[in-house]
């Protein structure tokens, strides 16, 4: 095995949903890697605090604030992103909400919100800087599915629809991108302690179920997304595209 081969060094990230959860932990890791991050969320304090503790510990990184809901500014926002070290060849699509309301209580404003933001937003930032990433002739594209790419919980339709939408995205972004050199992937997480995820684990029973079905017997901690993350961004995946890769303890395995 060649030391490099899980090396991001040289590569330059952007990671949604950074200031906190899954996006902040998968911004960090790969600024551990090596890899230039920009950092995107709309909350600016949280993300200049994220952005501070990477330099602390030696690392690139750039905060970005911006509102992902928002795809009219989507295109000086990919402008924005590219600014400080370049186009980035790694692209994570961690930015989400659930609104967790009942079906009979989804509005038409919370379900284009849902969408919008989990499948909307990661087609055309990805779109977006595709034609950098085929100019380099490498890009990683990594989206964040969820257990609901496969399974439905309650009071989450519109955030089920938008997660079964994640899964296919990843799919077709793989057959439209890939021979360029742009793999597209998925993470598809368990259930992890995260502010989306705070109402599950404020439900200690609850929370214990969970962790009850699942193959390992416990629920994830952050820190369990840092080797696959970092696989589908490397060389080590160079013939990996196209999958959901569940990093779930085993619970859609029972």
């Amino acid at each position: 095995m060649t030391p490099t081969l899980f090396s991001l060094a040289g590569r330059i990230a952007c990671v949604t949903g950074a200031s906190a959860g899954i996006g902040r932990r998968i911004a960090s890791v790969f600024a551990g890697a090596g890899a230039a991050v920009v950092g995107v969320a709309r909350r600016e304090a949280q993300l200049a605090d994220w952005r501070n503790e990477v330099e602390a510990a030696g690392g690139r990184a750039v905060a970005c604030a911006a509102d992902l809901a928002d795809s009219v500014a989507l295109p000086s926002l990919v402008k924005r992103i590219g600014a400080a070290f370049g186009a980035p060849d790694i692209l994570v699509n961690a930015a989400g909400v659930n609104l967790r309301e009942p079906a009979g209580e989804v509005t038409p404003e919370s379900w284009r919100t849902t969408i919008g933001v989990n499948l909307t937003t990661p087609f055309f930032l990805a779109q977006a800087m595709v034609p950098a990433m085929g100019e380099k002739g490498r890009g990683r594209i990594i989206n964040i599915a969820s257990l609901q790419s496969a399974r439905a919980f309650p009071k989450s339709i519109a955030y089920g629809a938008s997660k079964g939408g994640v899964a296919q995205l990843t799919r077709a972004m793989a057959e439209a991108w890939s021979d360029q050199g742009i793999t597209c992937n998925a993470i598809a997480p368990g259930f992890f302690p995260t502010e989306l995820t705070a109402p599950v684990f404020a439900d200690h029973e609850a929370a214990q179920a969970n962790a009850a079905r699942t193959c390992i017997g416990r629920n994830g901690v952050l820190t369990d997304l840092d080797g696959p993350a970092i696989f589908l961004a490397s060389s080590a995946s160079d013939y990996v595209t196209g999958q959901v890769l569940f990093v779930d303890g085993g619970y859609t395995a029972k």
